[in-house]
Order: structure tokens, then C-alpha cells, then sequence
């Protein structure tokens, strides 16, 4: 799994706990972390396009992972740092959702 890979896992899996199982306050919490370091990151013009484009791909993304999977992918990939903030928060939400025993993620280095 790539870190882009890893970044948007965690956050589908933390937007479906917030989403869909109130005992998963925990993964949700993280996922809040995760979403407001990579929002962040994106309004500084971290993805390299100006305007909000990869903000807005962020939200969308968080209401129809399915749908817009391969465009958070793109913004993501397009020169975003994924610095160990970000790629903490991300490895915190998928061991918190593996603990709840919902969904097993390989992820490298955790």
C-alpha cells in the first residue's frame, strides 16, 4: 500500500465509522484528526492547483468514497507531502478501526 493509498483508506474507513456505528467514536475522533491535517494541506496549495479544487475533492470524497476514490487518489499523488502528521493520523484511524474488529488493513510500518 502506497502512503497515498494508506492516506485515503483511512480516510473512507474513518468517514464510514462516523457514518455508520456510534460506538466507533474513537475512529472517528482520529479520523477528524486525519481530515483537518490533509484539509490543511490542501488549502495551503499543497496538491500544486490553487482554488480549493483538491478541498472540494476532499469533501466530495468523504460523502461518496466509491465515486471519487480515483480523483482524491490524483490530488493526493500530485506533489501533497505526506508528512508524518498526516501519515500518523492515517496508521492511528486504521488500528483504531482494526481494534473494533470491523476491517482488517494490511498497513506497511504500523
Amino acid at each position: 500500500m502506497t502512503e497515498v493509498e494508506l492516506v485515503a483508506t483511512a480516510l473512507a474507513t474513518g468517514a464510514a465509522a462516523g457514518l455508520t456505528d456510534t460506538s466507533r467514536g474513537v475512529v472517528h475522533d482520529l479520523h477528524t484528526v486525519l481530515r483537518d491535517a490533509v484539509r490543511r494541506r490542501l488549502s495551503d496549495g499543497g496538491d500544486g492547483v490553487r482554488g480549493g479544487y483538491g478541498v472540494r475533492v476532499l469533501h466530495a470524497y468523504e460523502t461518496d468514497p466509491d465515486v471519487w476514490r480515483t480523483r482524491l487518489l490524483q490530488v493526493l499523488a500530485s506533489g501533497l507531502e505526506m508528512d508524518e502528521e498526516i501519515l500518523g493520523a492515517a496508521r492511528a484511524v486504521l488500528r483504531a478501526d482494526r481494534r473494533t474488529g470491523h476491517v482488517i488493513v494490511d498497513v506497511v510500518g504500523s
